[in-house]
């Protein structure tokens, strides 16, 4: 499942607090994004439909949860990516990322060390 930008947006804020209102989700997103409650639900409707989410309703009130773990997600977009713009070849993109000189010294290590325990 792909999610939008704006959809990792509320993904996010779903995964750090486990479950929302759409007041919270608006409220929490609102300075970042400048976004009404309007686009909060036209957003949070796309991903029930995707099945990205799912809620309790809770008097008048609908709390919205996560239905997908963030790892698998994570994951999925990597995939994209790779298949995107490196034909599915993982050590382009690794090679990308160090000549882009976006990475510290400590990120290059921590790279190092996960490649000698493989």
């Amino acid at each position: 499942m792909r999610l939008s930008d704006s959809e990792w947006k509320i993904a996010n804020c779903l995964w750090e607090n486990d479950s929302m209102t759409i007041a919270e989700i608006t409220s929490a997103l609102s300075e970042s994004t400048g976004w009404t409650r309007f686009t909060v639900i036209t957003l949070l409707k796309r991903m029930l439909e995707k099945g990205a989410v799912t809620y309790v309703q809770e008097g008048r009130t609908k709390r919205f949860s996560p239905a997908i773990d963030k790892s698998e997600a994570e994951n999925e977009e990597v995939e994209s990516l790779l298949d995107k713009v490196y034909n599915g070849n993982a050590g382009l993109l690794i090679s990308n990322i160090i000549s882009s000189e976006r990475l510290s010294e400590e990120q290059i290590e921590e790279l190092r060390k996960l490649f000698q325990e493989e």
